[in-house]
């Protein structure tokens, strides 16, 4: 397992994924360089990957999808991601 940057927030953590939309299947799938791959089904059209981005890591971290917010590159597949009321440990647990 490879370690990506995670940054601790007040109250939240940062950190970077890049995604694949139109994936087969969905899902957090390990460490892509420096940031957490996320798989989506949905499209880049619309902010419909967006919307799947935040519910797969909502969905693996077990928060609201509240809770997780895009931070830069909405329209890239590169992304910085916020998630509050998280721990650094548990994020990276994901790329396991």
């Amino acid at each position: 397992m490879s370690a990506f940057p995670v940054t601790p927030r007040e109250g939240a953590v940062r950190f970077a994924v890049r995604v694949q939309p139109r994936a087969s299947r969905a899902g957090v799938d390990g460490v892509h360089g420096d940031a957490l791959r996320v798989r989506v089904h949905a499209p880049p059209v619309d902010g419909a990957a967006n919307d799947a981005v935040i519910a797969v890591l909502a969905d693996a971290l077990r928060v609201a999808k509240r809770d997780v917010r895009i931070v830069s590159g909405e329209g890239s597949r590169s992304k910085v991601v916020e998630v509050a009321g998280v721990s650094v440990e548990a994020v990276r647990a994901l790329a396991g």
